[in-house]
């Protein structure tokens, strides 16, 4: 039988009119002064715009370059889905960084493994630009996206549950959805790189060197971002752990023995939301370069800009709407709307995928509009808060970044493979990804349905919110 949460109430207890009115006032409060609340959102969502920004460009590169650099003994085909696997590799190191980082996260503190993931993405990333091309570079391209997912691991975890962690309760879904402003911000960053990048080079030129500029930059980019994150300051929730001698020795082995519903849930809730927002960011982009301008007979580089654009467009939207989902998650609910983007990215699936197939400026940027700024991030504006609260104060961290991590090797990691594969065997039908996309969300309407309501909930509580 599953034990659910009830803000501010107790097992078999039930709560006095005062006892719920000082709650409430308290839930208006933050936990930390007015000047550490904005610091902590600059280093979370700078430092996260500036990260993101080594992992999208990857993205971008694999739907873009790396088959015509790495894998240009294979044909058009096989090249673009060895680029994908190699995408998909990152995914795979995510959960080991998860468990790694998330356990660290919960023994030595949330600003830690945020300095140290940062430093291992940007180290990784720069170091991809100066690949030759070739066999020999496609070998250190897969270690080095290893390194890259393996640091990833645990970077969005740690900054949602630092910012709800630092939040006044009754604005949490607000305030944990922020750092993820920044995630978008530095997609946003890396897709303009490459869009200005098509405008202002040849397709020759882009492929002799000028992909590397993006990665070789990360290393500024990178640098700035640990030079903010060094004046962070610990989670107030983590110190109070550390005070009472609660700290957990082998967090992750309690997570794994105790927490197993919530992380399933967490799991299944992320398939629609990290699988939508890679199908929409990297898929479409070589589905229009490929099936779409062979079948329309056009330049697959006029198609392609088409792509990035509108990628830039809803990435940019995302930006806004990502909040803007974690504040309606504070008034209606983290489950409500939650629901509300599983469902819409369900029905959203056919008709999405229908406008893509057309090629057409405006009806691609709608799609990807719908897709990531709507559906995707309707989703993860209430996630950011909703994760956190699931987990119980030991573990926290580990159990965001293992759920999290999971979700996102089984959705965002075997989306791109599977995609293009599906793509392949249906002959370029574009129906294939609506019906990819409304089985992933109908997957995640279960992991909802296994959840339960936790907004308001006491971040220093030991408990799971299910169990």
């Amino acid at each position: 039988m599953t034990a659910r949460y009830q803000p501010g109430a107790l097992p078999g207890r039930s709560m006095p009119q005062a006892s719920q009115a000082s709650d409430a006032q308290a839930g208006d409060k933050a936990p930390v002064s007015a000047s550490q609340l904005r610091r902590a959102i600059l280093t979370s969502s700078v430092g996260s715009a500036l990260e993101y920004y080594d992992f999208a460009i990857f993205g971008l590169a694999t739907a873009l370059i790396f088959s015509r650099v790495f894998f240009s003994t294979l044909d058009a085909s096989a090249g673009l889905l060895a680029s994908f696997a190699t995408y998909g590799v990152g995914f795979l190191a995510r959960p080991l960084g998860g468990l790694f980082f998330g356990s660290l996260g919960d023994r030595k503190g949330r600003k830690f493994v945020l300095l140290v993931t940062i430093a291992i993405m940007g180290i990784s990333t720069t170091l991809i630009g100066l690949l030759p091309a070739g066999p020999m570079g496609a070998v250190g391209l897969v270690i080095l996206r290893l390194v890259q997912g393996f640091g990833a691991g645990a970077e969005q975890a740690g900054a949602s549950t630092l910012m709800a962690e630092v939040a006044p309760a009754s604005r949490r879904g607000f305030f944990a959805a922020l750092p993820f402003v920044g995630i978008f911000a530095g997609f946003g960053i890396a897709t303009a790189t490459f869009s200005v990048m098509q405008h202002l080079m040849d397709q020759e030129t882009i492929l002799a060197w000028g992909w590397r500029i993006p990665f070789l930059a990360s290393i500024v980019l990178i640098g700035v971002a640990v030079w903010i994150r060094l004046r962070l300051r610990e989670s107030p929730t983590f110190v109070k752990l550390e005070g009472t001698h609660k700290v957990a020795q082998s967090p992750m082995k309690l997570v794994l023995k105790e927490a197993r519903r919530p992380v399933l849930a967490a799991v299944l809730m992320r398939l629609a939301e990290q699988g939508g927002s890679t199908i929409y960011t990297t898929i479409v982009i070589a589905f229009l370069g490929g099936t779409v301008a062979t079948r329309l007979g056009v330049p697959a580089a006029s198609l392609t800009k088409i792509g990035t654009s509108a990628a830039l467009i809803a990435t940019l939207s995302s930006v806004i709407t990502t909040p803007m989902f974690g504040a309606l998650s504070d008034r209606y609910g983290r489950k409500t709307i939650y629901r509300f983007g599983a469902i819409f990215m369900l029905l959203w699936a056919f008709p999405a995928w229908w406008m893509v197939n057309t090629g057409e400026m405006m009806w691609v940027a709608i799609a990807m509009f719908g897709g990531l700024a709507i559906g995707a991030n309707s989703m993860l504006g209430a996630q950011c808060a909703h994760f956190a609260e699931l987990f119980g104060n030991r573990y926290r961290y580990s159990g965001v970044a293992l759920s999290r991590e999971l979700g996102a090797m089984l959705s965002g990691g075997l989306a791109p493979i599977l995609g293009i594969y599906l793509i392949g065997v249906a002959g370029g039908a574009f129906w294939v990804m609506g019906a990819y996309m409304a089985a992933l969300s109908a997957l995640t309407l279960i992991g909802v349905a296994m959840s339960t309501e936790t907004r308001g909930r006491d971040l220093s509580d030991l408990r799971d919110a299910i169990h």
